[in-house]
């Protein structure tokens, strides 16, 4: 499975003692995110990942968020410029 944020053809093994999220829909599906020391809140408010995959290609931004009792994914909830 590929970390969000490593390059293409970079290793994607996950670090020991860090803690991962999976991403759950949209462009980055699949992917796994580092969440190592991120709060409950955190978790749920989510991230916008730069990602050109998205509606609006390079430079543009998939939004994920977590879901209450679920702290082990986060699901895409749109694209933004």
């Amino acid at each position: 499975m590929r970390i969000y944020g490593n390059e293409p053809g970079e290793p994607s093994a996950e670090v020991t003692g860090h803690r991962y999220a999976a991403l759950i829909g949209g462009p980055l599906d699949g992917q796994r995110l580092d969440v190592t020391g991120w709060s409950v809140q955190q978790l749920l408010d989510g991230a916008a990942l730069i990602t050109e995959l998205g509606a609006y290609g390079p430079g543009g931004r998939a939004h994920y968020e977590g879901q209450p009792g679920n702290p082990g994914r986060l699901h895409w909830t749109g694209d933004t410029p």
